[in-house]
């Protein structure tokens, strides 16, 4: 047999080994048995989201799919991951900066609209009894290998989808990375995994007068109803679907819903409550979703309501104020913002609970109304120029709704992809 050559001979084939040659051995074996203990936890067990309104199908499993952690506990099962706290952590956060990700748009690059501080972009969210593992933006590409993830909703959703292409494209070459529009279809393809993260408008999932992807800005809002397809046909055949809709349907005032076509000459508008016509739209869903997608092929997830922050008085401060200069986080941790309707909520869970298809409900309300210093306040974009008389009142043009990237969306879509299930080879 033809001897080793001197370059591998090092370390196999001869008889006498350098004492250096056992120290390193066991080092390789130890980085081993640790890497093989920290990837068991990420892809071995079966931890749970805090809501799920109707747990996955035992099919699902048999199947050959795997559910991705959720956190890391000190039980079996893991830990409630919404319920914690917010801790500063500026070696570790944030998890990308705002000018090396090209996708945010103008409406949320709040330091290149001159916001003075960064605190909030430090901030990392600790589930009570348990840690969180760090995003890995490697390990997220090979779970969506071949896969479509879809965000479905308004502005906040579109968030959300932007900060997913932010955690993601620093590792994706450039040439194998594209962002493009179509319509309501915004799409980030990551073309070495054959894989997409996409956006679609659609502020209340049903057909509406607001449904142009450029010019919405409407306040006489009027939704039609039993109209879901018309934007659902977009839905079809994706793996992974996050819908969001709460922000549009809080208009103060009954809810005008149609009956029949935007086409009709006469138009049948009927007048219903907030809390009816937002039950409406959610049951559209759940039947839209049992009927067209397949639990042992897709993971359907529902956001929760992002909080705004539009009183100051609500957290003990000026009666006059609102997020604008708002710097600080909100510590008491059984603060609950009047503008989170509680109605709303039960709406959610009561649709939810009978659904027959498994939807994951990800609880981000109270997380996120701690973050009252995250908003884009007056630090973006504007959509038409300043008055004098706002220019001298910043409070009154504060976008108290919106969040600054980098930031906490980030941590909702850290929370999110912890539920994801993913297919094994």
């Amino acid at each position: 047999m033809k001897p080793f050559s001197s370059s591998t001979s090092t370390f196999i084939g001869k008889p006498r080994l350098s004492p250096y040659f056992f120290t390193f051995l066991a080092f390789i074996l130890l980085s081993f048995f640790l890497y093989v203990q920290d990837l068991r936890r990420i892809i071995g067990h079966h931890y749970h989201l805090d809501i799920t309104v109707n747990p996955p199908p035992s099919a699902a499993a048999e199947d050959g799919y795997t559910k991705l952690p959720v956190s890391i506990g000190e039980e079996e099962n893991g830990c409630d991951i919404f319920s914690g706290r917010w801790v500063w952590d500026p070696v570790n956060r944030p998890l990308y900066k705002e000018p090396e990700c090209p996708y945010i748009q103008p409406q949320l690059t709040c330091q290149e609209h001159g916001r003075p501080d960064r605190d909030y972009q430090f901030w990392r969210w600790e589930p009570h009894g348990c840690s969180l593992p760090s995003f890995n933006a490697s390990l997220m590409l090979e779970t969506l290998r071949n896969k479509r993830m879809m965000f479905v909703g308004d502005s906040l959703n579109r968030g959300q989808f932007v900060s997913m292409a932010c955690l993601l494209h620093s590792v994706i070459p450039k040439h194998a990375k594209s962002m493009e529009t179509f319509g309501s279809l915004t799409v980030f393809t990551a073309k070495d995994y054959n894989a997409t993260i996409e956006f679609y408008w659609a502020p209340f999932l049903l057909e509406s007068n607001a449904d142009e992807a450029v010019i919405h800005r409407i306040s006489d809002r009027v939704v039609r109803k039993g109209s879901i397809n018309k934007h659902g046909k977009n839905w079809k055949g994706v793996d992974i679907i996050v819908f969001n809709t709460y922000l549009w349907w809080m208009t103060g005032v009954d809810f005008k819903i149609l009956h029949g076509s935007f086409d009709d000459e006469v138009k049948d508008i009927v007048e219903v409550s907030t809390e009816n016509a937002y039950r409406m739209a959610m049951k559209s869903m759940v039947r839209w979703v049992k009927d067209n997608m397949d639990p042992k092929k897709t993971r359907v997830f529902f956001n929760g309501m992002s909080p705004s922050h539009q009183k100051n008085i609500e957290w003990g401060g000026d009666p006059n104020g609102n997020c604008y200069n708002q710097t600080k986080i909100i510590e008491d941790p059984n603060y609950w913002g009047s503008d989170c309707k509680k109605s709303v909520m039960k709406i959610i869970v009561d649709v939810f609970k009978k659904s027959e298809f498994p939807i994951t409900f990800l609880n981000i309300t109270q997380l996120s109304l701690y973050r009252k210093d995250a908003h884009t306040s007056i630090y973006k974009k504007q959509w038409s120029p300043l008055t004098s008389e706002q220019i001298a009142n910043p409070s009154s043009y504060a976008d108290c709704t919106h969040w600054c990237l980098p930031g906490l969306q980030d941590t909702w879509n850290e929370l999110f992809t912890k539920g994801i299930f993913t297919k094994k080879a």
